[in-house]
């Protein structure tokens, strides 16, 4: 049973619906019209208290979501809050389920940014309702007026649910009338339910879970729900489940970057010394490895997902580089670096139009041009919000919305 507290209500607005997106690909055709910072600096709408935690934000109907953790009645708990888009002000909280404090990796950083330890996983939002999945593998969904429950389904106990060291920390993905998940035990590790009544739609799978969320995408004219498993890539059919191909790929301790498609190519990566590769998908759902490289250089995602446009990867890469990972660009074919800018560490990257917007785990935000011929900043601020930003930011309804382990702020762009 969740508890609900609420405070006002919100004005529509365009839509960053779920963590990767409305297309699970980070980037939007939206266009800033503010770029140049220096001539006129982007007027902070409001910031706000998120204590702990990595989720990202999400923004629907004129209300922002995500997820926190606080204490209810001295017990540590997970929570989903909305915030009123224009202004902040808090519409309501969830108590979602418990929290158990790991005071293990994700207390590390940069020597002057550490702690924060919390949730990790970001809330979805589909017609009028918000949809969250636990650390401890609850999937619950709420109305997005009020916080109520609308269903909820414990994954552990319903779908023989495995979960993993440091939690759940993947997003429900909305595709259509589902949302999807992983997660589950033999032959339901990937589940698919109907968002409005919460009955299973399909079920399929065995494979060990990581923290990557799931995307959709269509290769070669199929639209399919890309799972990043242990045992390395896993598609399936969107609308019955049924595995079309796999690809394998090492596994080490996490791997929690999501996969990018352009076309018929695949690219997926994991730290830990793991690495990342790019495949091709053939019409017969065979695969091709295109390139492999080990390590955590050149080329590797420790959890930060890149995006693609026009053949390039531009993201976060790296390894516990925090305080100065390097923003990189990549070309897909080949894995070759086109270019590279250090001082960011391991928060994310959206892409608005051919504009970057990038987020540094100080706090520190720069637009920079989506071209592999150099790293060109367009503007910048630094020490946007205090705490570590280990999220990725987002932008719709001409605002970015970033968020750290200790406070969220709203720019407009307009």
């Amino acid at each position: 049973m969740i508890s609900i507290l609420i405070f006002c209500s919100s004005v529509l607005a365009a839509d960053w619906p779920q963590y990767h997106g409305a297309n699970s690909d980070r980037t939007t055709q939206e266009k800033i019209n503010n770029t140049d910072w220096e001539l006129k600096k982007p007027k902070q709408l409001w910031d706000v208290k998120t204590p702990t935690g990595f989720s990202s934000m999400i923004l629907a109907d004129g209300a922002a979501y995500t997820t926190i953790s606080e204490e209810i009645d001295g017990i540590p708990s997970e929570v989903c809050i909305s915030f009123d888009a224009e202004t902040g002000e808090t519409r309501w909280k969830a108590n979602l389920d418990l929290w158990r404090v790991d005071n293990g990796g994700g207390n590390a950083g940069a020597s002057n940014n550490k702690g924060g330890d919390g949730p990790r996983t970001t809330p979805s939002y589909s017609d009028g309702k918000i949809y969250a999945y636990t650390s401890d593998m609850l999937l619950i969904c709420l109305s997005a007026k009020d916080g109520s429950e609308i269903w909820s389904v414990e994954v552990a106990k319903a779908h023989k649910g495995r979960n993993i060291r440091w939690e759940n920390a993947s997003a429900p993905l909305i595709e259509k009338d589902m949302v999807i998940i992983q997660g589950g035990g033999p032959g339901e590790s990937f589940l698919a339910f109907d968002k409005v009544t919460g009955k299973i739609k399909w079920k399929s799978g065995d494979y060990l879970m990581t923290h990557s969320t799931p995307v959709a995408a269509t290769i070669n004219n199929q639209k399919q729900i890309l799972f990043f498993t242990q045992k390395g890539i896993v598609s399936v059919n969107s609308t019955t489940g049924k595995q079309l191909w796999m690809h394998k790929f090492p596994y080490k301790v996490s791997t929690a970057a999501s996969a990018v498609i352009e076309n018929n190519i695949v690219y997926f990566a994991a730290g830990y010394g793991v690495g990342s590769t790019a495949i091709k998908v053939s019409k017969n759902n065979s695969t091709k490895e295109l390139w492999f490289l080990e390590g955590n250089k050149p080329v590797t995602n420790h959890w930060s997902t890149p995006l693609v446009k026009d053949g390039y990867l531009y993201g976060m890469f790296g390894f516990k580089e925090y305080g100065n990972g390097p923003l990189k660009c990549v070309e897909l074919k080949t894995g070759k670096v086109m270019w590279e800018k250090s001082g960011y560490g391991p928060a994310g990257v959206c892409l608005a139009d051919d504009t970057l917007i990038c987020l540094g785990d100080m706090g520190q935000l720069t637009l920079v041009k989506a071209s592999p011929k150099n790293y060109e900043e367009i503007s910048r601020l630094d020490g946007v919000v205090k705490g570590k930003c280990w999220s990725s930011p987002i932008f719709a309804d001409g605002k970015i919305l970033i968020r750290s382990t200790q406070e969220a702020a709203c720019l407009d762009l307009k």
